[in-house]
């Protein structure tokens, strides 16, 4: 068996008259798109923010690469190899790419050097950016991409995607989608959080299925027809 990238096990996380993750758990392997599928107020975000170590959760535990860890924020997700890229992105209008992508990162690298990095990460991946261009002049599908480039330049082994495709054509979904399974095939494992059940049965290889802040199914997605995720997802 192999060992999971990422295995959550038990996560509750309450607040004051809602409880929105309620004994979640979840496992990702190596190299794998998962899927998690869920109405608004699923649970979805919240159990993201714990893994990315912006929430913590009151119950459950967290295992990365078969080892208990205790994720206290970004910066210590990013260090472990996890990165997410937020449904609203965090860009400086004012700013070029390059200057957006760097304040992201540690400061053991130079501009210029960063610059660099982000040509070399857009040519492998298909992600065509001008460093140089300001963030005010690029389209909704571009500024996805500067997020993207940016997690992507963590080298992260888990990569967490909120609703990525609310902002895009169809033409820019199916780009990404390009992406996402090149980085798949290289072993990076992919967490997809969607509603959207026609994108996860064509994207995703696994599938956990949230309602009401508890999980109501795991699926192939690709075996399941948009009813049979649609039971799971709203119960009907």
């Amino acid at each position: 068996m192999t060992t999971p990238r990422l295995q959550l096990t038990g996560i509750t996380k309450r607040y004051p008259g809602v409880v929105a993750n309620n004994g979640v758990s979840l496992s990702v392997k190596p190299g794998e798109i998962h899927a998690v599928l869920g109405e608004n107020g699923a649970g979805k975000s919240t159990l993201m923010k714990i893994i990315y170590g912006s929430v913590k959760p009151d119950e459950g535990s967290v295992m990365f690469n078969g080892r208990p860890v205790h994720i206290r924020n970004q910066q210590e997700a990013r260090a472990l190899g996890i990165s997410m890229v937020f449904q609203h992105f965090s860009l400086f209008d004012t700013l070029t790419v390059a200057e957006n992508v760097w304040l992201g990162l540690d400061k053991s690298l130079t501009l210029t050097e960063v610059t660099a990095s982000i040509t070399a990460k857009a040519a492998e991946y298909g992600l065509d950016i001008d460093p140089a261009r300001p963030v005010h002049t690029l389209s909704v599908g571009e500024m996805q991409r500067v997020e993207i480039i940016r997690a992507l330049l963590t080298n992260p082994q888990l990569l967490i995607l909120d609703e990525p495709t609310s902002v895009l054509t169809p033409q820019a979904v199916e780009k990404l989608f390009v992406v996402l399974r090149k980085l798949a095939s290289e072993g990076c494992s992919i967490l997809y959080i969607s509603h959207k059940l026609h994108e996860i049965r064509e994207l995703c290889t696994g599938c956990t299925v949230l309602r009401g802040g508890q999980v109501t199914g795991e699926c192939d997605p690709r075996q399941e027809s948009n009813a049979s995720l649609s039971r799971m997802m709203i119960g009907a």
